[in-house]
């Protein structure tokens, strides 16, 4: 077995190792989804790193990790997946030993496996994933937090398909429009996230509009000034978020309505369950469309 770069020719074989290595349905039915978003996607636009394991022609194993956009000195590991039947046998300490040297060669002294907006597929590692966790600690990572996922079910007669014809009139009698954004609406709604949120929501933001899987509603006065916005699949197409409204309108009911209108789409695009990904707050979210905390994921960091 040998370990070398990840290069585009590898990614038809990767994501045969992803739906094999995944072995959360949710993951592994996602796994070109989450191949292109951490690789693909993220080609030249982050400093990159990717290794595969190969053992006798056949790739067997694959590791990725990136720099942080906010702080050249944090580097992140974002997938590691080996075959069931490679396990146990190093090619997984193997794979994250080699990213690790490649991220420290960019200049990173910090590692941490925790969601590396705004290119990630999980927050961190989901704690069923045992070996994936044993690996990390034996690697010498320290847990450093914790995320979770709500679900919301898309199923008939869930009240996360409520109607919003209703609280769209009623916001239009107000003088609010609710609709779904396009790319002419980009650059105001870059700037109300930047403005108002800040971080690496405007970056997912661009990311939902105009891209297959992916949508951003937005609702807007009678005088053009944004007052929220919701998307999802910019992470994976079966994941809500993010989500903002403006403080001073909070209250209004804006951001149930726009988070439904998502939710909505997401099951007219066949998903029958959504997941709102690292989120908060939960009463929101439970009262609003009946989500629960479902899946739960450890985040951990390292001192190189």
């Amino acid at each position: 077995m040998e370990i070398v770069e990840l290069t585009e020719a590898d990614l038809p074989s990767v994501i045969e190792v992803c739906r094999a290595a995944l072995d959360l349905p949710e993951d592994a039915a996602e796994a070109e989804a989450i191949v292109a978003r951490l690789w693909a996607d993220g080609a030249g636009r982050r400093p990159a790193a990717g290794v595969v394991a190969v053992h006798e022609g056949d790739v067997v194993g694959v590791a990725t990790g990136s720099m942080s956009p906010r702080d050249a000195a944090v580097g992140h590991i974002d997938l590691v997946a080996v075959l069931p039947q490679r396990r146990r046998g190093g090619v997984g300490r193997a794979l994250l030993t080699r990213v690790e040297a490649l991220l420290a060669e960019l200049g990173a002294g910090e590692l941490r496996i925790c969601g590396n907006e705004p290119y990630y597929a999980w927050p961190g590692i989901d704690v069923r994933y045992t070996p994936a966790i044993c690996a990390a600690t034996a690697l010498g990572y320290q847990q450093c937090g914790t995320g979770w996922n709500m679900t919301a079910d898309l199923s008939e007669g869930s009240p996360a398909l409520r109607d919003t014809a209703p609280d769209e009139q009623r916001l239009a009698a107000q003088g609010i429009t609710v609709r779904r954004a396009t790319v002419d609406d980009l650059p105001g709604l870059v700037a109300f996230a930047t403005d108002t949120f800040g971080g690496a929501w405007p970056d997912e933001i661009v990311d939902s509009v105009g891209r297959g899987g992916a949508g951003c509603h937005l609702a807007v006065r009678d005088d053009g000034q944004i007052l929220g916005f919701a998307s999802y699949g910019s992470s994976r197409p079966s994941w809500f978020g993010p989500m903002g409204t403006a403080p001073a309108t909070r209250g209004l009911g804006i951001g149930g309505l726009l988070l439904r209108r998502c939710l909505r789409e997401q099951r007219a695009a066949g998903h029958r369950w959504a997941q709102i990904g690292w989120a908060g707050p939960v009463g929101f979210y439970a009262d609003s469309v009946g989500a629960r905390i479902e899946r739960v994921f450890m985040l951990y960091q390292k001192t190189l």
